[in-house]
């Protein structure tokens, strides 16, 4: 993609894929506008790249969202793409986790999809052009042990993400929902109950795999993207044979 004259804006930037984004956008000479929460985050994301716009913004604030979309339109120019991938991981058997604690993970990683999405789309939708980019993860279709909060979170987000796509058809506009596996960044360290699982199966992706296949799915306008062989298998074993899974699941954690 050339991305020259264009504005990115990529919420999650302060690590992770988001960095990877906002980074392989504004070396390719692209206007980024980095958010997070995360201001020391941020910092190293725009370090030795002076032309990245930074702003720190709490997704599960919808009038802080909307403010800096706001602000990135005025300073940069009209919104042509946006990953929205902010998103937190604390894992922990349900029983054993606080009401408050499940529920924040589904008011960052759920709400705050919803909040960019609904600051964002109109404004694209009255352009008739752009990409709203939000990311899932496999654990929207693959529950597990441990992740219980987390994947409730994701699977409204793949289901949120599947009718604001029907409902936007040939408007013009490419909504895309990202379900990849394991990736290689910091969520991963958010996992302190200490999930087996995580530890079979292929090695973590790397963010810049994620971010290539996004950019493959958007020259495709593909809705779903599975990023790698293993995204797409899961899925496919989730469909057909659920209990093959719980039992790789069960063994894994020993229950």
């Amino acid at each position: 993609m050339d991305a020259r004259n264009r504005t990115h804006l990529i919420v999650g930037a302060a690590s992770g894929i988001g960095r990877a984004a906002a980074r392989r956008w504004a070396e390719a000479g692209g206007r980024v506008a980095a958010v997070d929460i995360d201001r020391a985050g941020l910092a190293e994301t725009a370090h030795g790249l002076p032309g990245m716009h930074t702003e720190p913004v709490d997704v599960t604030d919808f009038a802080q969202v909307r403010a800096v979309v706001d602000s990135v339109e005025a300073k940069l120019g009209p919104i042509d793409r946006v990953y929205n991938g902010a998103a937190i991981q604390p894992t922990g058997l349900l029983v054993d986790q606080s009401p408050a604690e499940i529920l924040r993970v589904m008011e960052v990683n759920y709400g705050g999809m919803v909040h960019v999405s609904l600051a964002v789309l109109p404004r694209l939708l009255d352009r008739g052009r752009g990409s709203l980019i939000n990311f899932a993860s496999l654990a929207g279709w693959v529950p597990n042990l441990h992740f219980g909060a987390y994947c409730a979170s994701k699977f409204a987000t793949v289901a949120f993400c599947e009718v604001l796509h029907h409902e936007n058809r040939d408007r013009g506009v490419h909504i895309a929902c990202v379900c990849p596996p394991q990736v290689d960044t910091p969520l991963r360290q958010q996992a302190r109950s200490n999930p087996k699982i995580m530890q079979t199966g292929p090695a973590p992706m790397s963010p810049a795999r994620v971010v290539d296949a996004v950019e493959r799915a958007i020259d495709a306008q593909a809705f779903w993207v599975f990023p790698g062989a293993h995204a797409r298998a899961g899925f496919w074993l989730r469909r057909w044979l659920p209990a093959v899974l719980w039992r790789i699941d069960h063994r894994a954690e020993g229950f």
